[in-house]
Formats: structure tokens, sequence, C-alpha cells
């Protein structure tokens, strides 16, 4: 028999209450650190439906400035911006923050993992539940009125069993290619760290360089300052007809103003100007911050470094990127930084970078390096670009498997009976 034909639907608000989040009032100290998880979007994982951890935590003081209560374990919390539709279950009493919502069980009898399940391949449909100008939210009353398959109790406990088997049986797999993944990863930051520090020539005499991340350099590489290669520089710019360019960890970007997608100013007019060959970096977030060298003509945020070579003193800009680049993977320009790290303001001081020693090989060497790189780094991301491809087309399936089975497109009783 189709297991549909036990299937019904109903709105979510049948089931659950929906309640939403809060954040203390301030910033003061004892509101913070204390036994509370405070949950916010970046708290869920993808192959974990539990939420046992959290990034920050609150004290009783803090709940209390919330003007909320605590939500049960057990509860389903759903993301509803910044992304909407990210979905886990409470594995103990706690708070979110208003970027989550949270469905507290009624007393009907309902399976919370079934409904996770269920969520789960519903990121889309959620996501076109968002309203909003400056960004996009779901609201209480839409996910209260969402429309969830709901079988008989017995039926739900028979597929959340099968799901919990199949979904272990991918996650194994998917952290095998992972696992995979992030060692390419390893190996190609290993590979430029080696080549920017130490060149590629391993017969050539070696001295100590003075500077404990870089070690031993070649006999003939100079070691110089920044300051004395770069200039940094600020053209503020008093028109919008340049690209806006946005720092990613893949690279400058640029930004599509018309897609209403990221953070958006209100006017780029006071922006600053990046020519092509410029270097571009996020000095305020040492963390998740990167730098790059320019391909582009455009204006990026007055906050960002732009930088490049003194006139008098070219260098090879490959080299440079490759280096400042493994500076940030390596956490080198991350020690040199001063701020409040937890709040994400960990920012390297234009002095500090200016005075930064760094190598500095002849520009020929400096060019051989970069194109043995250019040519070592292209293998090794065709490598990973294939692994994450199979990563995507397995988490796609995992959906699949999820959606089929809470949707009673199949079988789950007989196929459990046969052991699959």
């Amino acid at each position: 028999m189709n297991m549909s034909t036990y299937f019904k639907t109903q709105k979510l608000k049948f089931s659950f209450a929906v309640k939403n989040g809060a954040t203390p009032k301030s910033e003061i100290a004892e509101y913070w650190g204390g036994n509370i998880l405070w949950i916010t979007p970046a708290d869920f994982s993808t192959n974990q439906c539990y939420i046992i951890e959290a990034r920050r935590t609150i004290t009783e003081k803090g709940l209390d400035s919330c003007g909320t209560n605590l939500v049960s374990a057990g509860s389903v919390i759903v993301s509803n911006r910044a992304p909407i539709g990210l979905i886990g279950i409470a594995a103990q009493d706690l708070c979110t923050s208003q970027g989550c919502k949270s469905l507290v069980k009624k007393k009907y009898v309902v399976n919370e993992k079934f409904v996770y399940y269920y969520l789960a391949t519903q990121e889309k449909a959620l996501n076109t539940l968002g309203r909003g100008t400056t960004f996009f939210e779901l609201s209480t009353y839409d996910l209260a009125n969402f429309y969830i398959p709901m079988p008989p109790d017995d039926v739900q406990t028979i597929i959340v069993a099968y799901l919990d088997h199949r979904t272990t049986e991918i996650d194994k797999l998917l952290t095998n290619l992972q696992s995979q993944s992030d060692l390419l990863d390893r190996y190609k930051w290993e590979l430029i760290t080696e080549a920017v520090t130490h060149g590629i020539d391993k017969t050539v005499m070696c001295r100590n360089s003075g500077v404990d991340w870089i070690g031993k350099i070649p006999k003939h590489w100079k070691l110089t300052k920044t300051k004395w290669m770069f200039e940094i520089v600020k053209r503020l710019y008093d028109k919008e007809d340049r690209d806006v360019l946005s720092i990613t960890q893949r690279g400058l970007k640029v930004k599509d103003i018309e897609s209403n997608d990221g953070q958006l100013a209100e006017s780029y007019i006071g922006y600053q100007v990046v020519n092509i060959n410029d270097f571009a970096m996020n000095s305020m977030d040492l963390l998740t911050g990167w730098i790059d060298c320019s391909p582009f003509e455009g204006v990026t945020s007055p906050d960002y470094r732009v930088f490049r070579f003194h006139q008098s003193k070219p260098q090879c800009y490959s080299y440079y990127k490759y280096l400042f680049q493994m500076c940030y993977t390596n956490r080198i320009f991350y020690r040199l930084g001063q701020g409040v790290s937890n709040l994400g303001r960990w920012r390297l001081q234009a002095d500090q970078f200016l005075n930064m020693k760094l190598p500095q090989p002849p520009i020929e060497e400096q060019e051989k390096i970069a194109a043995y790189l250019d040519k070592k780094t292209a293998q090794v991301d065709n490598l990973i670009t294939d692994i994450n491809h199979q990563i995507v087309k397995l988490r796609q399936y995992r959906q699949i498997v999820i959606h089929d089975a809470v949707t009673g497109k199949i079988k789950v009783k007989e196929t459990q009976d046969n052991g699959n």
C-alpha cells in the first residue's frame, strides 16, 4: 500500500505554538556568559538535527531583560532571517535571538523529529514566504500557517527510524568526502606557504630570516618591510559610475546592487577607488576577511584597506597575492591584530601592516614561483571542485530520501523490513 494513503496535511499552529526570539537589551557583562544557550542562525548544523551548543550564552538576568521565556527541549527551531529555513531541535531548554522562531509542542501528539525532517526539505518554500525591504524575514503568521503532512503517530515513528538510519549512512559518506576536500585544501596552502617563503628550488643555500612565520629563506633573497614596497592609498570617489567591489573569501567580486543580496549602502559616493592591480583587504576582520589583487576597476568600502606597489619598486602581483592570502589562512595577520575578537572586530592597524617583514625574492624568481603555484593550485582546485560536486549531489539525494519518506512517496515499512 502507498503510505501516502495514511497522510493528511495540517497547519503547524495546530500542533505547535510559535515563539519569537529576543536579545538582551544591552552588552552589560552580567547578561552574557551564563548557562543558557542563546541560539542564532549561525548555530545550526547541516548534518546534525539537535542543537547542543551556541556561540554565545546568557545569564538568567540576560533572559529576564529579553522579556521572554525559555524554549523547552524538543522544540523545533527555525531560522527566520539571514537565512530563512535552517532547522534544528533544541537538545535542552534554551532561548533564541530574533533570527529564530521556536515551534513548541502543544497537547497534540506529534513527533518533533518527523517535523524536523519535513521542514529540512522545505527551505525554498519557507524562503518564498520571506517579506521585508532591508532584509527578508519569515513572519510568525506565515510559519504558523505553513502546511505539513501529518500521518498517524506510529507511522511518524517508523519514518523517523528509517530516516535516522538512511541519513546516518549518507552523512558518513558526506563526512568522508568533506575530509578529502579539507585535506586537499590544506595541502594547497602548505604548497603555497612553502613556495612563497622558501622558494621552489630545493638546492639553494638558506639562511635564517629572523621572522618566526617565515623561517629560513634562500640566501640570495631579501627581507624587507611592507612599507618599502607598498603604499596605502585612499582615493575617495564622488560619483556612482563605477562597479562596487566586495571582498569575499573567493576574492574581489563585483556586487550586484540590483539584487538586494547582502548589505547595501544608501549611496556609494565616498567609496574609495580600486584600480586594476591594486590590492584590497578587509583589515577589520582577520578571521573571515580576505585580500585580493584586483582584476577590476571599481570602488570599495572606505573601511577597507587599498594599497599598491610604489611606482619605483614594481614587483610580481601574483607572488604577493599568494603571500598575503597565506597570511590570512595561516593567521599571520591575526597574530598582529588588535581589538575585540569575539565581536568580529579584530583589526590589523596600518602601522603594524606597514612594518611587517616580508620575503623579497628577485622579481624573476617571484614570477617563476607565481607560475608554479598557478599550475599546482589549479590542479588541486579541480580535484576539490570534483569532490564538492559529489557533495552537492549527495546532499540533493539526501533531501530526496527525506522528502519521499515524509510525504509517503515510498513504502518505508516494507523497505525497512527488507533490511534496506
